[in-house]
């Protein structure tokens, strides 16, 4: 081994595929002191192993557009290295076997066109034509991707390391990292130790690319990293005859896959109950090892592959093979800074398509950590949005049974996980559950997602479709509209800034003017540097030192470690309140008088106009209450220490029986925000959305002084817009609308869906997207003839740049 240097830019730990597409970016783009550290043999963890299956398309146009990149690198590799990828594009086939599991990969397919993917739609007779060896009984349809591929994951990785060293990296294998040392937010050193002997790097950052380890190693540098080992299965046959190159085969509804690989065929399972393995720890000496045979759990996959390849049954089995992968909480890879560090990076939990993803997670990986931001929106798979207590180890081996299966699963519309539930409530969790409460997730959080009716079992029934619960919202958002209907918001994020700098912080951090009087309540935005949406918030003055930011519950621990890192020299504290008040939203015409009625506070607009707070008294209670809304009605978010919740919630509720309250779920929210055109941070607005396209130029106040992201507006106000979001309304009131979409412009694929849903006020669906509008009047754009691609189906849509529903904002200000 060469001599380990005492002194790196950066560490790399960890030698798997995804270690090496670091290091090899990294060394790339220039950076000469890089070195990896493996503990034992390059790929020898889960990458050797891995069935190497090279997909293009993913769930979002980012993650479609690393995971092409990952093919194209790939394609070039052997060329540059001389290493032999194994890399071919032989193609691949999904087949639907039920008609709800046709929608959805035909949906995928329509995705597809939108995110500029090769794709066909195929019948049962096309899909044999491709694939002559499947028993087409039962097959409803198929997909076929011909860009799509495979390639030798160990040689892949080695070719990494390879171009990686002719950069001039180092690559070290058995040196196992022993111990990582920190200062405050920051790692100063790793120690390593080999057979022979041992040392210290000092190094500016450290990269976490352990795989199934990187839990573990997460820890040792103070960072949480989610992820479990799970057992995957895999048989090889033997040689069969005369047996040709064949497309990659998936039949998710028998949660099987099937890749040709030198006259042999592959089988493998992602079945729905997964086995967690390594619950006490990897074994030290774990290195190209395999588990323990289950036949009896592999079994049933095996009996239906038969049926499906009945080929199967004449070909003996050559390797039954039971190796781990690592899978996180929500079946998304980690990647980006971890947000407990300031030089800490991961690259971790693959969920088994980690030979895929590999080349573009490691080039937008470096590239973020080359420039200290963002190449583009990494939402899906950025480390922050993991919870701390998603670190739990018990919580992960029950999630984790789960997740594995979910690869496979159907992916019908508002799915729930299953396992590890109930961890995070609101203090009215069982009065929500005993008035009718359909419980949904969203970062660990039970929250109220609909309503049953008496009689009604309340519980989801899943389909692309119209949903068990369609009526229940259609009947939720008739109260909002037209009488008063009241949720729970307790899981937003509540981050309390306080101290003698507060305003000038929140000036320099927000786009929109922070110096205001006291019980003010701002809607702004974090920018970045290029304009782009970091953050979507309102912020109210509660004192004059003193502000509450209020953010969605998925993006807390973001947007609040954004605002740490961007504190500079100002003296403020920062402080994460959520835990400490229940938000009750009470939203619709009536709303005034259920308030009233239970309050001697004065909620008119003389006192309480729009866009202020106000402390109440209410039933015997104290509370704050804020007039702001997310569904565009009159309402207030009525703000209450966890200690009186109950007493609120059963104040209001009992008040609001005389005229008719209603309690409403997420699932109306959402609707209700859709037909006023609000924006959902993550869908509609992300970090690669400028603000002014993005149709929130009103909420940034360029004329106050310096503020983060300020020159980017007013670089934009001056060259004019490239692209806008647009509301759209579907003619035809049948079709559903969920999100990705291909927005069809003159007959032309413009763009995607950023959001979708059903209006039921509106009474058909409604969706929101970017269509490009360079050197184009807004009378040009909305002079156009529009279509939204629903399953290959065009529908005919409305355009328009202000809201279908309440344009003007006046039933707010009422």
């Amino acid at each position: 081994m060469a001599k380990l240097p005492t002194s790196a830019r950066v560490v790399i730990i960890g030698g798997g595929v995804i270690g090496c597409s670091v290091a090899y970016h990294l060394s790339k783009l220039g950076w000469k002191d890089v070195v990896l550290l493996e503990r034992k043999q390059l790929t020898s963890g889960t990458t050797w192993h891995a069935a190497g299956l090279i997909a293009q398309l993913r769930a979002t146009a980012n993650m479609t557009k690393l995971a092409r990149y990952s093919q194209e690198l790939y394609g070039n590799l052997e060329t540059e290295t001389g290493v032999a990828t194994g890399f071919k594009r032989n193609g691949s086939i999904t087949v639907a076997l039920t008609d709800e599991r046709k929608e959805e990969i035909f949906r995928q397919a329509a995705m597809a066109r939108a995110f500029g993917v090769d794709v066909e739609e195929i019948s049962p007779a096309e899909v044999k034509s491709r694939y002559d060896h499947l028993n087409i009984d039962g097959v409803k349809a198929g997909v076929y991707l011909p860009r799509d591929g495979q390639g030798d994951p160990a040689n892949i990785a080695l070719a990494l390391a390879k171009g990686a060293r002719m950069n001039g990296a180092v690559i070290a294998e058995r040196t196992k990292v022993t111990n990582i040392n920190r200062t405050g937010r920051r790692v100063t050193s790793v120690d390593w130790q080999t057979a022979d002997e041992n040392g210290t790097i000092a190094c500016d950052m450290v990269v976490n690319c352990a795989g199934m380890w990187g839990h573990e190693v997460g820890k040792m540098m103070g960072t949480n990293v989610p992820l479990h080992a799970c057992e995957h299965f895999y048989i090889v046959t033997e040689n069969i005859p005369d047996l040709a190159q064949l497309p990659v085969l998936r039949v998710p509804d028998e949660c099987a896959y099937y890749k040709e690989d030198a006259g042999k065929i592959l089988l493998g399972a992602f079945e729905p109950n997964a086995k967690p393995w390594a619950m006490n720890g990897i074994p030290d000496d774990f290195e190209f090892d395999q588990l323990p045979e289950d036949f009896d759990h592999f079994e049933p996959i095996l009996e239906a592959a038969v049926n499906r390849v009945p080929m199967l049954a004449e070909a003996g089995i050559h390797t039954f093979f039971n190796g781990p992968e690592s899978f996180t909480p929500d079946d998304a890879y980690h990647l980006g800074q971890a947000p407990e560090m300031d030089n800490v990076w991961v690259a971790a939990g693959f969920n088994s398509i980690g030979i895929q993803s590999a080349g573009g997670a490691g080039m937008a990986l470096s590239q973020w950590m080359d420039t200290g931001e963002k190449p583009f929106d990494l939402g899906d798979v950025d480390i922050s949005r993991m919870q701390p207590f998603q670190g739990n180890k018990t919580y992960l081996f029950e999630r984790s049974k789960e997740t594995l299966g979910l690869l496979y699963a159907d992916h019908f519309p508002f799915r729930q996980k299953a396992t590890a539930r109930g961890i995070r409530r609101s203090p009215l969790h069982q009065h929500l559950l005993d008035q009718g409460a359909v419980m949904g997730e969203l970062a660990g959080w039970e929250r109220a997602n609909w309503f049953a009716q008496p009689g009604q079992t309340p519980a989801y029934e899943y389909s692309w479709k119209r949903q068990n619960f369609f009526g229940n919202v259609a009947d939720e958002l008739n109260a909002i509209r037209n009488n008063v209907g009241m949720y729970d918001m307790s899981s937003f994020g509540k981050i309390r800034v306080e101290g003698r700098d507060a305003t000038a912080f929140m000036n320099n951090i927000c786009g929109g003017e922070m110096d205001v009087p006291a019980g003010k309540i701002v809607y702004s935005q974090f920018l970045n540097q290029h304009g782009g949406i970091e953050a979507d918030i309102t912020v109210t003055r509660l004192s004059e030192t003193a502000y509450l930011v209020v953010t969605p519950a998925a993006t807390r621990l973001a947007d609040q470690t954004w605002m740490q890192r961007n504190v500079g020299e100002f003296n403020v504290v920062i402080t994460d309140m959520t835990a400490s008040e229940a938000v009750l939203a009470v939203m619709g015409p009536n709303s005034r008088k259920l308030l009233q009625a239970v309050s001697p506070n004065d909620f008119t607009n003389g006192i309480n106009p729009f866009g202020t707070a106000q402390e109440i008294e209410i039933g015997m209670g104290l509370a704050r209450a804020h007039r702001v809304t997310y569904v565009g009605e009159l309402g207030w978010e009525v703000y209450v220490s966890t200690d009186m919740a109950a007493h609120v919630f059963e104040t209001l509720h009992t008040a609001g029986q005389d005229i008719g309250l209603k309690l409403c779920g997420m699932h109306m929210m959402d609707a209700a925000r859709l037909e006023k055109g609000f924006r959902h941070f993550g869908h509609d607005i992300t970090c690669e959305d400028h603000v002014l396209e993005a149709g929130l130029g009103f909420a940034v106040k360029s004329d106050k002084p310096a503020f983060i992201g300020r020159d980017a507006v007013l670089r934009k106000r001056e060259a004019g817009l490239e692209k806008r979001l647009v509301q759209f309304k579907l003619t035809d009131p049948d079709p559903l609308l969920y999100h990705n979409e291909p927005i069809i412009r003159d007959g032309n694929t413009v763009g995607y869906l950023s959001s979708g849903g059903y209006g039921h006020h509106l009474g058909a669906a409604v969706g929101m997207g970017y269509v490009p509008c360079k050197d184009e009047t807004v009378a040009d754009m909305l002079g156009s003839t529009y279509e939204i691609d629903v399953m290959g189906t065009r529908v005919k849509a409305e355009a328009q740049l202000r809201p279908f529903y309440d344009p003007k904002g006046e039933r707010t200000k009422v």
